[in-house]
């Protein structure tokens, strides 16, 4: 390989605050946030919005997200509008 073109390959924790869920892997990404890991080292850190320690898939457990009334906030901003 050729020296100074390659990004460096660290190892880093990516962690999901939503369950609380983190693994340690090798990764190129660059981030200023920093963890201290469970062997005691300080490794970079990337938050993640989904991982499989929140995923339905992974997990079998479905979120539910508020949708009530989204249909119809919607048909009443956008909805056919009534002719006189």
């Amino acid at each position: 390989m050729k020296k100074g073109i390659h990004p460096e390959y660290r190892p880093v924790v990516f962690l999901d605050p939503s369950c609380d869920f983190s693994f340690l892997t090798r990764s190129t990404i660059k981030t200023n946030d920093t963890i201290k890991w469970k062997d005691g080292n300080t490794y970079p850190l990337v938050k993640v919005e989904i991982s499989s320690g929140s995923h339905p898939f992974f997990t079998g457990k479905q979120k539910l997200v508020d949708t009530a009334g989204r249909v119809e906030k919607f048909n009443r901003k956008y909805g056919k509008k009534k002719s006189s």
